[in-house]
């Protein structure tokens, strides 16, 4: 904690310097690098004063014999106990990227109109989630199914630790229901699967030709109204080699779509790097898995019964719609657990 707090007082020292202002992009990852030391000497701090106070309560309930202490003590407790899971969780984060930011795309399986309002439904859940963190994220991306919901999206999620996070979630998710979109009221099953990588800073060394890049324009598309953009502003860029594709609509700007699209197409390249040099059995090669049945790493259960499983690791719970509303922590924090052990 010592050299945390060095390194604050070696930022703070920074931004007192104008000429660190004249760097924008400097001295908003120093701000960045500022807010992050600063929540984890707080939360050090926070732990420490915690533990002191419920050993304070624990040596007066036993000098006195008496129980008014204990209500106090528990509540402590719970949230020593709370900082602690999070301090774990960040413990084991420690792959490389992990810190990123994270890139993700979803994207609907066979199944027509279920399946795109499914991945709909899980585009929803993965940004509520974001929130709750405090995240920012950015939808880059989203092609719209015919009838409902969509058949692919893409955002991006910024914030310290995205990528570790949410690397937790690639992969298959299965959605059993009675269909609303069936009027015989059958049961139905749809699948969606799920990308995650990370956000891969301008400073690696990736090199991109422009020889090698396919760029395409087309009007955004949306739900219309006055935010449809008459312009063809929106980007789609093909690698030609690795035949990645990328593409961006939300902003008005051409000229930003294409540097958004850039950016996107940049970590993808890298990622496909670190591939070629894992092996067959990796953890990237789940997320290749075929999108249909026996492949799901979860399976969400809202009729017969209501259920939310994680196949990797047994957890489950039936309170389904806190999930669907972004209460993924117990799940991240049990695969983050299980890869350790695995470790």
């Amino acid at each position: 904690m010592t050299a945390k707090k060095s390194r604050l007082n070696e930022i703070e020292t920074l931004l007192s310097k104008e000429e660190v202002w004249s760097d924008p992009e400097k001295s908003k990852e120093l701000r960045r690098d500022k807010k992050y030391l600063e929540l984890e000497i707080d939360n050090y701090q926070t732990l420490v004063g915690l533990s002191q106070e419920v050993q304070a309560i624990l040596e007066l309930a036993e000098e006195s014999g008496e129980d008014e202490f204990l209500g106090e003590m528990e509540e402590n407790l719970s949230k020593l106990e709370h900082l602690l899971e999070e301090q774990e969780i960040q413990y084991m984060l420690s792959d490389e990227h992990d810190e990123n930011n994270a890139i993700v795309s979803i994207n609907s399986g066979a199944g027509g109109t279920e399946s795109q309002d499914w991945a709909d439904m899980l585009l929803r859940m993965f940004l509520r989630w974001a929130e709750k963190r405090g995240f920012e994220t950015q939808v880059t991306y989203v092609l719209p199914g015919e009838e409902a919901g969509i058949k692919n999206a893409t955002f991006t999620v910024a914030g310290r630790y995205a990528y570790g996070y949410l690397k937790a979630e690639a992969g298959v998710h299965r959605l059993v229901r009675i269909s609303p979109f069936d009027s015989n009221k059958r049961r139905h099953t749809s699948f969606a699967s799920v990308f995650v990588t990370p956000e891969i800073d301008d400073s690696i060394d990736i090199e991109i030709e422009e020889s090698d890049l396919r760029v395409d324009t087309y009007r955004s598309s949306g739900a219309g109204g006055q935010h449809v953009n008459t312009t063809d502003s929106a980007v789609r860029i093909t690698h030609i080699p690795s035949g990645i594709v990328v593409a961006c609509q939300n902003e008005r700007s051409q000229h930003k779509n294409r540097s958004i699209a850039l950016k996107l197409l940049r970590s993808k390249l890298y990622e496909l790097e670190i591939q070629k040099r894992r092996d067959a059995a990796d953890k990237a090669e789940s997320q290749k898995k075929e999108i249909s049945f026996g492949s799901q790493i979860r399976s969400y259960v809202l009729a017969p019964y209501r259920l939310v499983k994680d196949h990797r690791t047994n957890i489950e719970t039936s309170n389904v719609d806190a999930v669907l509303d972004g209460e993924l922590d117990e799940f991240i924090r049990q695969y983050l657990l299980s890869r350790r052990t695995e470790a």
